[in-house]
């Protein structure tokens, strides 16, 4: 493989996307890619931005991803997917967590959370919108959105299933491991109807 694949994890703190990051750089090596993986945090303890780029190839240099690079995105979040969108290469593909979480200024009145985000983003890119929350709650912890959403995007790679399953056991603590295969579970199962 002479292509470098460049992934962008968005959200806010407290969604998982370090694990998330995680997986996805595990079941890449396991592939036998080189990853290179930086993740870069706003006031993530607050509910600030957390963006993670991985980056796969035969070769990598760098984790970072330039705006236009991104051939994916992986938004646990509506507004955090907007923010992000300049980073997405024309073409590239955006999975989103259908959900809103007010960020500061929302929650104190100083800003309001923009409109028809999840339209303005359907209009402009090749968008796949999940109700991951639902998803993680019928897995048994709303704290499994990102493993959801790496089971959706998943689905759209090379990986073989049962190789994101041997991941996930290698890189989820002990005590959370069931609940994260079943949310990853039924994000790969999940009929995308875009």
């Amino acid at each position: 493989m002479a292509t470098t694949n460049r992934i962008m994890i968005v959200g806010v703190g407290g969604q998982g996307t370090l694990l998330a990051s995680r997986i996805l750089g595990n079941a890449v090596i396991r592939q036998g890619y080189d990853v290179k993986v930086s993740e870069v945090h706003g006031m993530s303890q607050r509910g600030g931005s957390v963006v993670t780029y991985v980056k796969y190839g035969e070769k990598v240099h760098s984790p970072l991803i330039d705006k236009g690079e991104a051939d994916l995105i992986l938004a646990f979040e509506l507004l955090e997917a907007y923010r992000a969108l300049p980073w997405l290469k024309k073409g590239g593909r955006l999975i989103v967590n259908d959900q809103k979480i007010n960020p500061m200024p929302v929650i104190t009145g100083a800003a309001q959370y923009p409109e028809s985000i999840r339209e303005k983003l359907g209009a402009s890119v090749n968008l796949t919108a999940v109700d991951a929350l639902s998803l993680a709650k019928e897995a048994g912890n709303i704290k499994a959105v990102n493993v959801v959403l790496i089971g959706v995007m998943a689905k759209q790679t090379a990986i073989p299933y049962e190789e994101w399953v041997e991941t996930i056991k290698t890189t989820v603590p002990p005590k959370f491991l069931d609940v994260n295969l079943k949310a990853f579970e039924l994000g790969y199962r999940l009929k995308s109807d875009k």
